[in-house]
């Protein structure tokens, strides 16, 4: 841990915490929040003992080691809050390390309560709203969210710090809960901000302050026109396909549209681990023609090869 400044709270202040995940919605808010709230940074987790990276950069020819994660410690007073982000997900004894020093750092300023940021997948088509769920560590803050209308998530698994936090912070007797934005589960691997975006609206209605959303509803509209896009295209072409496919055959035609996005998501993670899936992605693409909005993202799992050869 290094301290850049020291700093002081008159009460004991608020954590929001966030690390990537599904749809990005995590970062997403707390990135949006710490610009919005104009917080200062004070500390910071050296990352250099835990980052174990599996690929080189190349750039020009120039072989580079890719840059250490950050993982840093905002804060602001009135309200009083501290807000923690890190860009990498670190499992293992390494993660509980991590855990173990935000924790110290919430008994130094004696913190209150601890919030992070996640999202749920589920069968959902982009046009439907996104729900904030929970998952407490104790059953009295459970309660007090719920006066907020946040519904108790279902039962399952919160993955990565996200839920490891909450466990061992109520080892420690911290109050922590985690808020989960639902996305569609095509989504998971694309940045979902309306999830994010119903978040923050939590979040600063609980902690009584107010900020611009004009840039996230913008962030908002501009997703929604490419997934809306992606989902109309889809149908657009389901007659000629559904023939050829006998998945899409017996198929409810509302349905479609999530149930090939959802295939689409797969086809990338199978060609993320083995390239020469690549062109049968290519040739699913090119079948509803949908390359072009994706050309980037399937163009990226060969920039990724060239970066580990």
């Amino acid at each position: 841990m290094r301290m850049f400044e020291t700093i002081n709270f008159q009460n004991p202040p608020v954590m929001l915490a966030a690390w990537p995940g599904m749809g990005n919605v995590g970062l997403i808010a707390m990135d949006y929040l710490r610009r919005k709230l104009e917080v200062r940074s004070f500390a910071e987790i050296d990352m250099g003992p835990f980052f174990i990276p599996e690929s080189i950069i190349v750039k020009d020819g120039i072989a580079q080691m890719p840059d250490v994660p950050s993982s840093i410690f905002t804060f602001r007073n009135n309200p009083d809050i501290i807000i923690f982000e890190s860009n990498a997900q670190i499992g293992g004894r390494e993660g509980m390390t991590i855990i173990s020093t935000i924790l110290d750092m919430v008994r130094q300023f004696n913190v209150r309560r601890i919030f992070t940021a996640a999202a749920f997948s589920q069968n959902m088509s982009c046009k439907a709203p996104s729900e904030v769920l929970a998952a407490c560590n104790i059953p009295e803050l459970l309660k007090v969210i719920g006066e907020y209308g946040i519904t108790p998530m279902p039962d399952g698994v919160i993955a990565g710090l996200n839920g490891l936090l909450l466990g061992v912070a109520r080892s420690r007797q911290v109050e922590a809960a985690c808020f989960l934005g639902t996305i569609p589960a095509y989504a998971t691997n694309l940045a979902y901000p309306k999830a994010s975006m119903e978040i923050i609206r939590i979040f600063t209605r609980m902690l009584r302050v107010e900020i611009d959303m004009a840039e996230m509803e913008q962030s908002v509209a501009e997703m929604d026109q490419q997934l809306t896009t992606i989902e109309e295209r889809i149908r657009q072409f389901t007659g000629d396909a559904a023939g050829e496919d006998e998945e899409l055959a017996n198929l409810d035609q509302e349905k479609v549209p999530q149930f090939i996005m959802e295939r689409i998501e797969k086809m990338f993670k199978r060609a993320e681990r083995d390239r020469n899936c690549a062109q049968e992605l290519k040739q699913e693409l090119d079948r509803w023609k949908l390359f072009e909005l994706y050309e980037n993202r399937f163009l990226d799992l060969f920039e990724d090869d060239k970066g580990r050869k």
